[in-house]
């Protein structure tokens, strides 16, 4: 299918051959048939897009400071790769369309096969001949509005949320500021609640048109002032909503001017907010900053997992919005044509963005799409991969699941720079980023489907690189199609899943599975393996992790999902550990801070006690700074200290001999040695990377871990057998 997508580091916007990504769960996939450009976001992205990379550093300060906190933590070279990798990865342009279901996700609820609906959301209602859509982000569309109408439900239900925060009644006098898009569809709907409206943009045509869309009066700033005098009776305006595009301050001044002593001034755009106190304060003025399209917006729970707030408590979501928009266009209260500047098909859709940026006068720029249905082969061939004729068995041929940024800046370079390997295919769900690491890495084909890697009789290994909750099911697909898997950490999220994969390792002659425990194989891992082998006693070893705060929507933490930080990410020092005294541990006691609403189970102390006496403990802490280093490693064992820097020192000491060994310009945690390992042995060349039991034991470890957390008490860690 055809796609819109910016390329953030060239500035390149371009259509995009893609796969059609799959419907997931709670989603529809839906046949676009026209999609609204949004002159202020994308218009906004795209000449972001444009700057250089001094540029782009002016406008973010916050991102630069960023970056020179990482190259501090973990060297010049990892940091220069992590960005340019992050400005590389294609950004899906649109937010606003209308289309046809063509299929229901598992679980998707009020929406059937057939149904036109309108599309919202970032990422989900993009520029595309077809897109995933989560439930909460469509509504149905009545027979008396058209795909085009219904196409504007998105930016109409921001311009909602925007006019319902201003809390006006019928006969109210309000300012629009800014008569673009987002204004002309603020001023139909004030005028169709029954206000009066006074329009003011620099546009002249704007001005005029602006008439046919409910203004009753509309002027150039310059006029303003006086235009409210005389409009408002010298009182000045109830609200005044501020819909315009503008760093300036100039706009927020002039709200604060028009309005009257205690109105509202609600921000629907993006406008600088230099706020100018003599006059709000003597108004007591109270300004609000409009959040998109509603409550729900931003919030995963609402969006990507359909749980709707309670009607009695929250009348007017994101939703409830696009459904009252889209009832107005059906009683034809609201009448979108006289906006509507420019169509050109998705094949053109380069020109929509030219137009935008400035090459001629515009206001609803439409991108339209043909009727068609998904292609039977949605593999989208790569024919700038190199030729490479694989017949099954013949060497190892690779297929990836997963194109996510650890996919992208992490792995596939690991997989690139060790070469040995042929790059078959790579699928990821949205399909976008898996045909451009396809690109990218070489591979032969992207698709969004698993079964594209599964039934491919050349690829024999499949790497598993996506969210944690799918690691056990994608494993077991995978066997059941004779592949080795590489499986990123965890190997499951609870002990059914785990269950699951442990009778696989029973079966006769199973493909080989390895968990991308990746610091065990790290240079400095290996060397400080070496100095604590002599041992002759039991060693303590204290691994300190600055981890650094999540966002509470961030899906590492959903226990669904990513399982949460201690088995989503924990198992890995606890790995790491277990690497190190050479067997698993076999009881757990987890102390932690509380979490007070803030932390999420993620500032914890894990003593685990190994059968040999050693003790281990990690201390995985999100309450530090992130400008500190990460991992803090320091092992005491029989004389021999070791301590290991945030994998870019080794220091170890012993009979008062001190020895450094460093890594200056980059971290080297072990990506590319674990995958060579596994390569190696696939070819023979040695055992198991990872012996299955330290697999099963690291992760009921890290079950136990938690569990210990929440009852307070030690938990012993039972080792499952394995074949």
């Amino acid at each position: 299918m055809k796609q819109l997508l910016q390329n953030m580091k060239t500035g390149e916007t371009q259509v995009t051959d893609v796969p059609v990504p799959k419907p997931g769960q709670g989603t529809a996939l839906v046949r676009t048939a026209v999609s609204v450009v949004s002159a202020g976001t994308e218009r906004m992205l795209v000449e972001f897009a444009r700057q250089g990379l001094v540029g782009k550093a002016k406008s973010r300060p916050d991102l630069v400071r960023e970056v020179i906190n990482k190259a501090k933590r973990e060297g010049l070279l990892t940091t220069y790769d992590a960005a340019m990798n992050k400005l590389d990865q294609p950004l899906q342009l649109g937010y606003a369309s209308a289309g046809t279901i063509i299929e229901a996700g598992p679980g998707l609820r009020g929406f059937k096969a057939g149904e036109r609906v309108a599309c919202g959301g970032g990422g989900y209602a993009v520029h595309a001949e077809f897109a995933s859509i989560p439930q909460n982000l469509m509504v149905s569309i009545p027979e008396e509005v058209d795909f085009v109408a219904a196409a504007f439900t998105t930016i109409g239900a921001i311009a909602m949320q925007g006019f319902r925060l201003a809390d006006v009644q019928v006969g109210a006098r309000v300012g629009v500021v800014g008569l673009g898009l987002l204004g002309m569809l603020a001023t139909a709907i004030a005028q169709a609640a029954g206000c009066q409206v006074l329009g003011i943009d620099l546009d002249s045509a704007r001005i005029e048109r602006s008439g046919q869309m409910g203004t009753h009066m509309a002027v150039k700033p310059s006029q303003a002032q006086e235009a409210s005098d005389t409009f408002t009776k010298g009182h000045g305006l109830d609200a005044v909503l501020i819909c315009a595009d503008t760093a300036s301050n100039e706009t927020i001044e002039l709200a604060g001017n028009i309005a009257r002593d205690r109105a509202r001034v609600i921000v629907v755009g993006a406008v600088g907010m230099d706020i100018p106190r003599k006059t709000y304060f003597e108004k007591e003025l109270e300004l609000i900053v409009s959040r998109s399209y509603g409550p729900g917006r931003y919030d995963p729970n609402y969006e990507e997992k359909a749980r709707d707030y309670p009607i009695g408590y929250v009348r007017w979501t994101e939703g409830r919005n696009m459904e009252a928009f889209i009832d107005l266009l059906a009683q034809k209260k609201i009448d979108v044509n006289p906006l509507i500047s420019h169509r050109i098909p998705i094949e053109e859709g380069e020109r929509a963005y030219r137009v935008i940026t400035g090459e001629e006068p515009y206001l609803g720029v439409l991108l339209t799409y043909e009727a068609g249905k998904p292609p039977k082969d949605n593999r989208i061939p790569n024919v700038n991969a190199p030729t490479v004729r694989v017949k099954p068995g013949e060497i190892l041929a690779l297929g990836v699941l997963g194109a996510g940024n650890y996919a992208l800046s992490t792995f596939l370079p690991a997989v690139k720079k060790a070469g040995g390997i042929a790059p078959v295919g790579i699928v990821s769900a949205s399909g976008v980023s898996a045909q451009h690491a396809a690109k990218r890495f070489g591979f032969g084909f992207s698709d969004s489907k698993p079964e594209a890697l599964y039934e491919d009789p050349a690829i024999n290994m499949i790497a598993i690189l996506t969210r944690h909750n799918l690691h056990a099911a994608q494993i077991q697909d995978a066997f059941a199609a004779g592949k080795h898997v590489y499986c990123e950490k965890p190997l499951a999220i609870n002990r059914d899943q785990l269950d699951q994969v442990v009778e696989l390792f029973n079966t006769p002659d199973q493909p080989q599975l390895m968990v991308g425990f990746n610091r065990r194989f790290a240079p400095l891992a290996v060397r400080l393996k070496d100095f604590i082998d002599q041992r002759k006693e039991p060693l303590y070893a204290h691994y300190r992790v600055n981890a650094n705060a999540l966002p509470s929507d961030h899906w590492l933490i959903d226990p669904q999902v990513g399982g949460g930080r201690i088995i989503g990410e924990g198992c890995h020092f606890i790995d790491f550990l277990t690497f190190l005294v050479g067997e698993i541990p076999i009881e757990v006691t987890t102390r932690g801070l509380p979490d007070d609403g803030k932390y999420h189970e993620d500032n914890v102390v894990m003593q685990f006690r190994f059968p040999d006496g050693s003790l281990g403990i990690v201390s995985y802490l999100a309450n530090g700074d992130r400008s500190f280093p990460k991992e803090y490693l320091e092992v005491f064992s029989g004389g021999r200290i070791a301590v290991l820097n945030d994998w870019r020192k080794l220091e170890t000491v012993v009979n008062g001999r001190r020895r450094i060994k460093r890594h200056s310009l980059r971290q080297d945690k072990g990506h590319q040695g674990a995958w060579q390992t596994f390569l190696d042995s696939l070819q023979g060349e040695h055992s198991a990377p990872i012996p299955y039991q330290q697999m099963i034991g690291v992760t009921l470890a890290s079950f136990a871990a938690v569990e210990s957390l929440r009852n307070g008490k030690s938990v012993p860690i039972e080792a499952k057998s394995s074949g």
